[in-house]
């Protein structure tokens, strides 16, 4: 072949190749890339589920990084402040109110209407609420959580009850018909740590206490509701009808297995170690259900889990709202539960066989029903975990009165709530200057 034809040839040849991966990028068909970040266990088990999407989706890939829980918060805050967000991550959804506030998520019920999928209908009213701020959507339930009983079926009979309580009278009352079971035994009805403040919140909220006042700004742990519900789980401390040092329990699950405790209000994650322990003849003897209530039954818990949010800057918003439909898939949210054992957010997923048919599960599917979010301030986590915990122990071994505990858990929340006062104040100086 003569030079000018070989190089006439291998020049057309260039030429298309060109043309070929410019057709290619115009059409869109070179994939586009979002990162995606989640913690814990769910990071390392949703890597299994992207494949499906990637194949659903050939121009969309995902790029999953893993975050411990520990350190979850510190580092998406830092992300925040360098403009490095992932497009999509996981948020626990009491943390949803603080991204809010930073402006870091994306508002999402302009997507929400386009496709209906991850409309409220199709969850749990208060788990759905939390994802709400002032009335608008910002993350969608991705798996979900609350805090139910769990107890020994076999001592509850010999106490008298063959059912679980349905009231806190009828919880009291086991509790003491127990305590008398035992007579002279160092072992206890029910177990409520005082580190642990989940269950004060509960039966506060029960009682139609309402936390915080005065838009969010001040305490309202002092005001009578709250005080009634506490003084009532004072008196399983006064009585001895739960442990009062922590160093009583260094394991739950062997404390159950072993009656040394006999009732444990605790979540979904316990299911699985439960199961481990209670083994043989005990494997029958235990069960969950919803909380009792003051007087009507199911009573309130909370509404806890994660949901999946937008990075307000992200360019990738529409592959991202892509990637969070794909995990709101009935058959998605059940393969993700298998995986690892979170509850599905979607209530349709319920009707599946493996939850359906699961006994642990349905005082699950009751409670959801009867559940509530925890006050959406920023400063939520630091009042509960630092200052609601101290005076639960200084209740417990009787230092402080139920009403003087609360009296100075509200000093304490005044003085965090501080600088909210002060942003409040100072916005609504602004929007008087505006106006006038």
């Amino acid at each position: 072949m003569k030079p000018f034809v070989i190089f006439y040839s291998k020049l057309s040849f260039l030429i298309l190749v060109l043309l070929l991966l410019n057709c290619s990028r115009k059409s869109g068909t070179e994939p586009i890339y979002i990162k995606f970040w989640a913690m814990g266990a769910e990071g390392e088990h949703v890597k299994k589920l992207v494949p499906e999407f990637e194949q659903v989706h050939p121009n969309i890939r995902v790029k999953v990084q893993m975050i411990p829980w520990t350190a979850a918060q510190e580092k998406l805050i830092t992300a925040f402040a360098s403009d490095n967000l992932p497009d999509v991550f996981q948020l626990g959804n009491t943390w949803i109110p603080q991204f809010v506030a930073l402006r870091a998520l994306e508002w999402l019920d302009p997507w929400i209407e386009k496709t209906r999928m991850n409309s409220p209908e199709h969850y749990f009213k208060g788990i759905w609420n939390t994802n709400q701020i002032k009335g608008k959507v910002y993350g969608i339930p991705w798996y979900i959580d609350t805090r139910i009983l769990f107890y020994r079926k076999d001592v509850l009979k010999q106490a008298g009850f063959s059912s679980p309580p349905k009231t806190w009278n009828e919880l009291l009352t086991v509790c003491r018909r127990i305590k008398n079971l035992y007579k002279n035994e160092k072992k206890y009805p029910i177990y409520l740590p005082t580190n642990e403040w989940a269950p004060f919140i509960i039966f506060g909220l029960e009682n139609g206490a309402r936390l915080l006042k005065d838009n969010n700004c001040y305490g309202a742990f002092s005001e009578p509701e709250f005080v009634e519900a506490y003084s009532f789980l004072s008196i399983f401390y006064k009585e001895k009808l739960t442990p009062l040092s922590l160093s009583e329990v260094t394991n739950i699950y062997q404390a159950f297995a072993e009656g040394f405790i006999n009732m444990y209000i605790s979540g979904p994650w316990n299911i699985p170690e439960f199961k481990k322990w209670m083994k043989g003849s005990l494997r029958y003897q235990w069960s969950t259900a919803p909380i009792p209530g003051k007087k009507r039954y199911p009573g309130i818990s909370l509404a806890g889990g994660s949901s999946l949010v937008i990075n307000k800057r992200s360019r990738q918003k529409k592959a991202a709202w892509e990637f969070i439909q794909y995990l709101s898939t009935d058959k998605v949210q059940i393969k993700f539960y298998q995986l690892t054992n979170d509850l599905p957010a979607k209530k349709e997923a319920w009707a599946n066989p493996v939850l359906k048919n699961d006994s642990l599960m349905k005082a699950f599917y009751i409670q959801f029903q009867h559940v509530k979010s925890t006050p959406k301030v920023p400063e939520w986590e630091q009042i509960v975990f630092s200052k609601l915990q101290e005076y639960n122990e200084l209740m417990a071994r009787g230092i402080l009165s139920p009403g003087d505990a609360l009296k100075k858990l509200d000093q304490d929340v005044n003085n965090i709530l501080s600088k909210r006062r002060w942003l409040i104040s100072r916005k609504k100086n602004e929007g008087n200057l505006l106006d006038s």
